[in-house]
Order: C-alpha cells, then sequence, then structure tokens
C-alpha cells in the first residue's frame, strides 16, 4: 500500500509466511493479491453493509459458497449470491470455478484494500459511499474492540498485556506525517505473514487511525 492509503479495516491483520504453507482464511495464498486499490465503481459497490460484510468473511474463510455465507451472516442466500455477483463486478471477490453442481465457491480477490480519498474528489456518489465506508468500518471497530474486552480476561495474560488500546500523539507537518504513516505501514509488512508455520501464531487485527487533535484549526491548502 502506498503510505497514506488506508487498509480495509474490517479485517484482520493476516499472519502468514513466503515458505510456508497457507495460513487460515485467504491469507498467505499465491494466487491472492495482497492489496487492490479501490476505483470509484468498486468503492460504490462496497458500500453496503451485506456486501462489506460479505468481502470479510471471505477473507476470513478463504472460500464459501452464498449458502455458507448466508448461514454466517443470518440471511438467506438468495440476497447473498446476488450481491457477491454485485462484487464480482467490480473485482473484489472471484469464482473459484470449484464449485458443485450450480453452487459456486467464492474468494476475495485480494487480502485487503486502500484508497486515497482524493481519488473521488470529482465524483459524489464516491465521495457519499466512502463515507459510509469509512464510517461503518469505525462502528465495526468499536464493535469487536468492545467484544474484546469482555472476553480479555479469558486470554493468558502474557497475549493480554500486548493486545488492546495504545494510542499516542506526534507533533508533524504533513510530509512527516506521511512519512510516519510510511513507516508504521513497513512494520506491519515486515510481521505479516511472519507467524505462518507456527501453531502458537494467531491472527491479530491492527489499526491505525490518525486524526487531528485540534480538529477546528484547519491548515492553509
Amino acid at each position: 500500500m502506498a503510505p497514506p492509503s488506508r487498509p480495509s479495516r474490517p479485517t484482520s491483520a493476516p499472519t502468514s509466511g513466503p515458505a510456508a504453507a497457507p495460513g487460515p482464511g485467504s491469507w498467505g495464498h499465491d494466487e491472492i493479491q495482497s492489496n487492490v486499490r479501490l476505483s470509484a465503481q468498486a468503492v460504490k459497490v462496497l458500500a453496503h453493509p451485506l456486501r462489506s460484510r460479505l468481502l470479510s468473511q471471505l477473507r476470513r474463510l478463504g472460500s464459501a459458497s452464498a449458502t455458507e455465507l448466508a448461514g454466517v451472516l443470518d440471511t438467506n442466500s438468495g440476497a447473498t449470491s446476488y450481491h457477491l455477483r454485485k462484487l464480482e463486478s467490480v473485482g473484489l471477490v472471484l469464482d473459484t470455478e470449484a464449485g458443485k453442481g450450480k453452487e459456486r465457491l467464492w474468494r476475495a480477490a485480494s487480502e485487503q484494500h486502500s484508497w486515497l480519498a482524493s481519488d473521488f474528489a470529482d465524483d459524489e456518489d464516491a465521495e457519499t459511499a466512502l463515507n459510509w465506508l469509512e464510517r461503518d468500518y469505525v462502528r465495526h471497530f468499536a464493535h469487536q474492540a468492545e467484544r474484546w474486552l469482555d472476553i480479555a480476561p479469558t486470554w493468558p495474560g502474557d497475549w493480554a498485556d500486548h493486545l488492546g488500546l495504545n494510542d499516542n500523539v506526534a507533533l508533524v507537518t504533513r510530509e512527516q506525517l506521511v512519512a510516519m504513516r510510511g513507516e508504521i505501514e513497513e512494520v506491519l509488512q515486515k510481521y505479516r505473514r511472519v507467524g505462518q508455520g507456527n501453531p502458537q501464531a494467531k491472527r491479530v487485527a491492527v489499526y491505525t487511525y490518525a486524526y487531528p487533535v485540534d480538529l477546528d484549526r484547519v491548515p492553509s491548502a
């Protein structure tokens, strides 16, 4: 990903390694792209509560039929099939061609996706879709974070001590902010697949979210 790009928020961070067998879900498979940059059409298609969850589940599960996904997401297979075809139309999911009979088996086309808000500056519909999508990701993060707080006491202390919330403040120029985000991304890429093949490794979702502390002090162009 380019440093200012934002990864897909509803997916867990992958843990896999280039020399080992593929890990859980779609992560670590050679035929899966690491990242895809969202087009305006793709963001418009993805900005839908069921489609966003379908893509996340395929990344988590690796491959699944519409019926299986409907069971996981508590919807009907007809609606699931329709929305999978919509995602396929913009290259976010693929038919594996390994389904049985008339049932298609789907997988995600990439491990994650990214975007730049400026990509959609001249497309009001895409801007609206991206605004919804980002807010949906924030809601998903809050939900998952609270679920973790609920079950954290059941995890070993040497794991729980290093999971959960951490926040910092940096005083930076725009150029320094871009560089900082790029360095953070490099660290995440370094550890992206490092645990594959180790039965002790767990998938860990790592979110980065930068915002200005002084929200009302807008910088000059």
